[in-house]
């Protein structure tokens, strides 16, 4: 991979990370589309450390007090009905799904997984799905309101991100909306939940990239370069999406995966990309 793949895919990992349109399908198509080999589900996973140090950074007052609440409230009683020590408890249930997944369907998440025809029928499912939960949800419970059930249906939804094209916050964002979240609050709770399986999977693909490919200088430049530019675009995609979200639909994302999901469906039957 050349030092401009890096810097693009880079910025495009930033940038849709946190859009509920699917940073994995976007690193896909956006290579099909150039002309240039596909970075591979490894290549996304590490460079997603990059986006979860962007929200490490923008929660982490929020991260610290969750933490800290957490674990004194194993120690006193009386503390565990604070959200912030019931976040933790939900943020630790809402990975396991996505956990036990990843590591069941490693093989085909890195390969079959990554079939054009796969990520643009995800990109369409995904979208009319969001859609219908913009129509149907309440959308008037706070974040104070989560429960527990609340932690294991969104932590579940999440899981489904292991399907290119079907987006992670997408995913989390639109079982929150079913759960009647408010939309800022769906996405809030999403970028928190989001932190244990981000560092889990890019660790582990850390790894495997080393054992694998080795540690040569060039690779680690374009890995060092696309991650460092994935965390300063998603640490103002993030903010971006917030403030977005607290006034507007979803449904501009709506749009958007479908219109590009029937994209690369009509390209990839016409052989235009493979």
């Amino acid at each position: 991979m050349s030092i401009f793949e890096a810097i693009v895919l880079g910025i495009v990992q930033g940038l849709t990370e946190f859009l509920p349109i699917s940073s994995t399908a976007h690193l896909r198509i956006i290579p099909a589309f150039a002309g240039w080999e596909d970075p591979g589900a490894a290549f996304t996973a590490v460079t997603q450390l990059g986006t979860v140090a962007a929200v490490l950074l923008f929660f982490r007052e929020d991260l610290t007090r969750i933490a800290t609440t957490w674990f004194a409230s194993l120690r006193d009683k009386r503390l565990r009905k604070q959200l912030d020590a019931r976040m933790g408890w939900y943020i630790i249930l809402g990975t396991i799904p996505i956990s036990i997944f990843g590591l069941a369907f490693k093989d085909q998440i890195e390969n079959g997984a990554r079939d054009l025809y796969v990520i643009g029928t995800a990109l369409i499912a995904l979208g009319l799905v969001l859609l219908f939960a913009e129509r149907v949800s309440s959308r008037d419970r706070p974040l104070e309101s989560v429960k527990t059930r609340d932690g294991l249906i969104v932590g579940t939804a999440q899981a489904l991100a292991l399907i290119p094209g079907v987006s992670r916050s997408g995913a989390t964002i639109t079982a929150g909306l079913f759960l009647g979240l408010e939309r800022a609050a769906a996405a809030r709770f999403s970028f928190l939940l989001s932190v244990p399986a981000i560092v889990l999977s890019g660790f582990f693909e850390m790894l495997s990239l080393y054992r694998d490919r080795g540690s040569s200088d060039d690779s680690v430049l374009t890995i060092a370069v696309a991650t460092l530019l994935a965390f300063v675009v998603g640490y103002a995609s993030i903010a971006l999406l917030l403030r977005f979200l607290a006034n507007h639909s979803t449904k501009v994302f709506v749009g958007y995966r479908v219109v590009l999901g029937a994209a690369v469906l009509v390209l990839v039957a016409a052989g235009t990309i493979n």
